[in-house]
């Protein structure tokens, strides 16, 4: 079986779900815990954001059947995890919400997405 076969083998769905599990908590710990000191360089917090949620929705795309229905319930869910975690930023004070940071989020999920879409073709 060829490495991109594996990638989609339903018996790997279950470590796939997992991982997402673990990602979901390292985003969460990191989304949540205090500013200790301020990136040089600009705009940085959105490429995390972005790189974040790509990851996120790729692993979870592995994770269940692939589908349609299955990417639009994959991008409603991360989309509202990414507005809970600019929400609750808000709330602490060493946090701020950005509307600007939920749109790297959603660029992130439209591009782990892709990737996804790609490596099933290329399979």
């Amino acid at each position: 079986m060829p490495a991109p076969a594996l990638l989609f083998d339903s018996r790997w769905r279950r470590s796939w779900r997992m991982l997402l599990v673990c990602l979901l908590a390292v985003v969460s710990w990191y989304a949540f815990k205090p500013v200790t000191s301020h990136d040089t360089i600009e705009n940085i917090d959105k490429l995390r954001h972005f790189c974040a949620f790509a990851s996120l929705a790729l692993v979870a795309s592995l994770g269940w059947q692939p589908g349609r229905r299955t990417a639009l319930g994959i991008a409603c869910g991360l989309m509202v995890y990414g507005l809970f975690i600019e929400l609750m930023q808000t709330q602490l004070p060493t946090r701020s919400g950005s509307a600007a940071d939920w749109l790297a989020d959603g660029v992130g999920i439209a591009i782990g997405l892709l990737m996804f879409r790609a490596l099933r073709r290329w399979q």
